[in-house]
């Protein structure tokens, strides 16, 4: 293993704050980039990990309030609905070579970043984690597992190596993914039908995979009838599969940001889903439906 990198965390929150503790943990230096209450937060107290995976632990970062010096990789974990505010931190200048690795949901967000930043840096990855922030810098982690694809065709791959092979070092299950379009679409997928039924019933995926059974599976057969048309590998069943292993109480991230009255993701999956189903003239009406239930809701 090479040395240590310098990895600043864009959005410490449930994902990138587990991600910024594990990699200080391991020894790497690392810079996380929020709001002035926030990064004087992480200052003072590090960031407190309670998981089953990793055990309870504190680690120690740096952080500010916008990035000002080199890095080898920003990792950008906010949520969709404030990517674009929260890109205000990270200079182009700033970032410049350093590798640009978007932990985000949907498949639209790589084309804005590759249009703001080096195009050949920008390496779009998938997370599947359910890990919460309950206060800045307390991360709660819950799931059993924490799994990170790393993709991005035109990016060198001895860098996305590199940092996949920090990143399981870390703990985290950690690859190269050959297809960025796969990659995106299977999280895509996956996570689409589980978060729009979840939602727009107010759930458990216990309850929505047997009370909501049929609804689940049109929507799964819908979701990977659109990955199909854009290019990618799909899994149906699969998939079906995966919910069924899951705990009955797990919930969804946008489930938990309608509990707690934060803004939804709506338009980046449900949105993005519904878009790209236009383009290539796939129907996907339960989708549609649960889609423009959730916005007359106030969604």
């Amino acid at each position: 293993m090479t040395n240590s990198l310098t990895v600043a965390v864009l959005g410490p929150g449930g994902t990138g704050g587990l991600l910024a503790a594990l990699l200080s943990r391991s020894g790497h230096r690392v810079i996380c980039l929020a709001r002035e209450a926030t990064a004087d937060a992480l200052r003072r107290t590090g960031i407190t990990v309670r998981s089953p995976q990793f055990g309870d632990f504190t680690a120690p970062v740096e952080a500010d309030t916008e990035l000002r010096e080199p890095v080898d990789a920003c990792l950008i974990t906010v949520k969709h609905t404030a990517l674009d505010a929260a890109l205000t931190r990270v200079p182009p200048a700033a970032l410049g070579d350093a590798l640009a690795v978007p932990l985000l949901n949907g498949v639209e967000h790589p084309a804005a970043l590759r249009a703001g930043y080096r195009p050949d840096r920008v390496a779009p990855a998938v997370i599947r984690v359910e890990s919460t922030r309950t206060a800045p810098g307390v991360i709660e982690h819950g799931s059993p597992f924490t799994e990170v694809d790393l993709a991005g065709q035109t990016v060198p791959r001895a860098r996305l190596d590199a940092l996949a092979d920090h990143l399981t070092a870390s703990g985290v299950n950690a690859r190269v993914a050959g297809d960025e379009t796969a990659a995106l679409w299977a999280k895509m997928a996956f996570l689409a039908p589980f978060a729009l039924l979840t939602t727009r019933y107010g759930v458990p995926l216990g309850e929505a995979r047997t009370r909501h059974r049929a609804e689940l599976e049109a929507l799964v057969a819908e979701a990977a009838a659109v990955g199909r048309a854009s290019g990618a590998p799909t899994d149906p069943a699969g998939a079906l599969a995966r919910y069924d292993a899951f705990p009955p109480a797990a919930k969804s991230s946008m489930q938990r940001d309608a509990e707690a009255g934060r803004p939804l993701e709506l338009d980046a999956i449900g949105g993005a889903l519904l878009r790209a189903a236009e383009r290539h003239g796939v129907p996907v009406p339960v989708t549609e439906r649960l889609v423009r239930e959730l916005r007359d809701s106030g969604h």
